[in-house]
This record gives structure tokens, C-alpha cells and sequence, in this order.
């Protein structure tokens, strides 16, 4: 029953309510898609933060992304050991580097006078559960061998099914508790995304891309060096 309830019904209405809500928060409040940055109040211990933590991220998100996308192209990549072996410590060292920028920027965050006061209670969920997921994926890659080739061969074709609108939570029995919690803990961040100011991630710049290069002229008074 529990299986039905967390990963048959909750990851569709977990990208429901992300979907509706910041639809809804991006047309009545387009200016709150920002991240708040309060670099002004402190910036040594966000560079700190900031800097381990975003290359962290993006290196993890995008070998979880392309193990979804290519769940066969990574089972060829890892049937030689050496590739295996650098493969799974490249996604530890990133899942660390995660955890380290993400202790910092919660360091950070309470400890200074200054941005505990401006710091939201959604601010201090999120962190919650940012710091619970990404603890359970280090803890995972430090005790269960080999996930890349588990997740291949089980949470992508789960994956899939929920695009598919057929989820098959039989592949999700044999999965250890922790890996069940950090799939849980996935959709837990996707429905809270919408409410918290991580919701900047979900508007991209593409008019960055194509847009003409700007000019920039110096105000300066003649005879001024």
C-alpha cells in the first residue's frame, strides 16, 4: 500500500502541484523568481558555499539525467572495470562536493546575525530537505556498489513508466530503504520547489543566447583621465 501511495501516486501529484504552482506564482509574482541573493550582507563564506556547490550539483544532476536518457549506453560505458571504477568515484567526488558547498551556504545561513534574519521559514525547509536528499545520494554512493548500473537497470525504466502514465513500482521492491527515501525525497523537493526561492532555476536567460552583444560607454567628463 505504501509502495502505491509514495511511488505511484505522489510523484504525479508532487509535478502537479510544482507545475501549477509556479505557473500560478510566475503570472501573479513574476519578480519573485529570484534567487534573493544576499551577497551584499556577506560573501566569503557564500563564495565558499556557492562555488562546490553549484559544480557539485550540475555534475550530478547531469550524470542522473543521462543515465535516464542513455540507460544502455551507460551499461556499455561500465562493462569494462576501469570505466566503472571512474565512473562511480567521479558521480562520489561531485555528491561530496554537493554536500560540502550545501553545509556551508547552511553554515552561512544560520550563523550569521544578518541573513538568519532575512532567512524564510520555506528557506529553512528547503535547506531541510535539500540536506536530507542529498546526504541519503552520498550515503548511497559510499555503500551501495555500482549505482550507475543499478540505476540503468531499474529507475530509469521506472522513470520512464511514470512518462508513460503505466508506473511500475515492481522494479522499486528489491531496493534498499535508503534509495527508496531518496527517490521519495526527489518529488518531496519538486512539489516545495514552487514555493521557495530555488524556483529561479526553473526560468533560464535563453535570450542571453541570441541576444546582440550590448555596448557599454563610460560617462566620462573631457579632460578626465
Amino acid at each position: 500500500m505504501l509502495d502505491i501511495v509514495f511511488f505511484q501516486l505522489f510523484p504525479y501529484m508532487a509535478v502537479s502541484v510544482m507545475l501549477v504552482e509556479s505557473i500560478r506564482r510566475y503570472r501573479q509574482r513574476r519578480f519573485s523568481y529570484s534567487s534573493l541573493s544576499s551577497q551584499f550582507l556577506e560573501g566569503d563564506r557564500l563564495f565558499l558555499g556557492s562555488v562546490p556547490w553549484h559544480y557539485g550539483i550540475l555534475w550530478v544532476l547531469t550524470g542522473h539525467f543521462v543515465a535516464f536518457l542513455f540507460p544502455r549506453k551507460i551499461l556499455w560505458f561500465n562493462s569494462v572495470p576501469a570505466r566503472l571504477y571512474i565512473l562511480e568515484s567521479t558521480a562520489l567526488i561531485g555528491g561530496l562536493l554537493t554536500l560540502i558547498g550545501l553545509i556551508n551556504l547552511i553554515v552561512r545561513r544560520f550563523g550569521n546575525p544578518r541573513i538568519r534574519a532575512v532567512t524564510s521559514p520555506m528557506d529553512v525547509v528547503i535547506l531541510l530537505v535539500l540536506l536530507i536528499q542529498v546526504s541519503l545520494g552520498v550515503y548511497i554512493a559510499l555503500t551501495l556498489r555500482w549505482g550507475s548500473n543499478w540505476f540503468a537497470i531499474i529507475l530509469a525504466p521506472y522513470l520512464q513508466s511514470l512518462f508513460l502514465l503505466k508506473p511500475n513500482i515492481n522494479l522499486l521492491v528489491p531496493l534498499p530503504l535508503a534509495v527508496k527515501l531518496h527517490i521519495v525525497g526527489a518529488f518531496v523537493f519538486l512539489a516545495v520547489l514552487p514555493f521557495s526561492r530555488l524556483v529561479h532555476i526553473l526560468v533560464v536567460p535563453w535570450q542571453y543566447i541570441w541576444r546582440p552583444p550590448q555596448v557599454v560607454i563610460w560617462n566620462r567628463h573631457p579632460g578626465q583621465d
